[in-house]
């Protein structure tokens, strides 16, 4: 049986998160599908920011550090988030950006494994991470050394070198999925850690760093979690892990008594030894009403709703685009892929750029990826209708060939 619009707006109607809809600012005439690299706008956080500016920074002044809660926003965030990701309280922080998350992790893991030198990670990992590892092996002369294999090679190349396997548990580009528990295990049996790349899962999907024995973790803020450009990363290490971890920026509040302005460097016990610099409030500020809106849905029912959007998706395509060149780049499997549908097209860069110009907003990976990613508090079954509808229209108009879809911006 053909699917219809008529049958995508049944099922939001019987869409038991359609009320997050209205909780969002959507432009009129926009479907967004980029919530994957940028999560929309909460209603709640423009009033949550002004109260931060307007009394707690304009009236409170530094006094609000103490009375406002600011010096404790890291640690209270981070419990927040532990509850999206199947953390314990005190095994999570927000801090920093992802990238400098992963330089303190990385470098906290091969002091854990001392004669051990070999960061594991995959050729398709997003760059970052590898450019990270591959700094931090060369700022230690060698020491430590990236090796990159293919997804399907993983368990088998963790070896007694391995001092830690680096992964991102859904892959940018296609949204496939790694079994974290699985291939935890095999880098606990050849003993080496496990830390985990969460940009892509949390908010998105149920984490379960606990019941998969995880030891290390970092994710950002400003996609599924909904905090804004750049928004805080936050990062996990596991309270068996807490007791000898040593992260190499030592930076003075991490240090056990901040205010004793002591000139020896003593780290902070548990997780909080990680913060590096001042929390930066405003940004902490739009991320926690971001986080607080997450808390408040079902972790299941947004994966189930995330699933039925995918199978939606590529259901569509499969029916309205058939011989039109594209091809699906993501697993085809629910339950191995995140939030996201890829496809694969040689000219994938105008085409979304065509959809943008239709109002249908996805975004583009090098080197032919058109990536298209879903966000159940707000993506409606009707939305993933109209979107196929402006890609067959574009596919079936040749939209890439005008030259104004041709010209690369700075950010894809």
């Amino acid at each position: 049986m053909s699917l219809t619009r008529e049958s995508c707006l049944a099922l939001d109607a019987a869409d038991p998160l359609r009320g997050f809809r209205d909780r969002f600012h959507l432009p009129p005439g926009v479907i967004y599908l980029d919530g994957n690299s940028l999560g929309p706008l909460p209603r709640d956080t423009p009033a949550r920011v002004a109260r931060l500016v307007e009394q707690e920074w304009g009236q409170g002044l530094i006094r609000s550090w103490n009375t406002a809660g600011w010096i404790d926003a890291p640690a209270r965030l981070g419990d927040k988030i532990a509850r999206l990701i199947g953390a314990s309280p005190g095994e999570v922080l927000v801090a920093d950006s992802t990238t400098v998350n992963l330089f303190k992790l990385l470098a906290g893991a091969l002091a854990l494994r001392p004669g051990r030198g070999t960061i594991l990670s995959v050729e398709d990992n997003f760059p970052t991470d590898l450019y990270i590892a591959d700094g931090l092996g060369r700022m230690l002369d060698g020491r430590a050394r990236l090796r990159l294999v293919a997804p399907d090679a993983v368990e088998g190349a963790i070896d007694a070198d391995t001092a830690v396997v680096m992964l991102t548990e859904i892959d940018y580009r296609t949204g496939r999925r790694f079994d974290m528990k699985r291939i935890t295990a095999a880098a606990h049996q050849a003993g080496a850690l496990a830390l985990w790349d969460l940009a892509h899962s949390a908010g998105a999907l149920p984490v379960d760093l606990a019941g998969s024995a995880a030891d290390l973790a970092v994710g950002c803020g400003y996609k599924y979690l909904n905090g804004g450009p750049g928004a805080p990363a936050f990062l996990f290490v596991a309270r068996r892990l807490q007791a000898e971890w040593r992260q190499p920026l030592t930076g003075w509040l991490g240090h056990d008594r901040p205010f004793d302005f002591a000139v020896d460097y003593r780290g902070a016990a548990g997780i909080r030894q990680n913060l590096v610099g001042t929390p930066p409030m405003l940004s902490l500020a739009a991320l926690e009403a971001g986080v607080d809106l997450m808390l408040e849905a079902d972790l299941s029912a947004i994966r189930v709703k995330s699933m039925a959007l995918g199978d939606l998706f590529i259901a569509l395509v499969d029916q309205e685009l058939p011989a039109t060149g594209l091809s699906l780049a993501a697993p085809r499997d629910a339950a191995r892929r995140g939030s996201q549908v890829s496809l694969r097209h040689p000219e994938g860069y105008a085409i979304v750029q065509a959809l943008i110009a239709r109002g249908v907003i996805g975004d583009f990976r090098a080197p032919d990826i058109a990536r298209f990613g879903f966000g159940p508090l707000y993506t409606s079954h009707a939305d993933i209708w109209d979107a196929v509808a402006a890609l067959r229209a574009v596919m079936a108009a040749a939209a890439w060939g005008d030259e104004r879809f041709r010209r690369r911006a700075a950010v894809t």
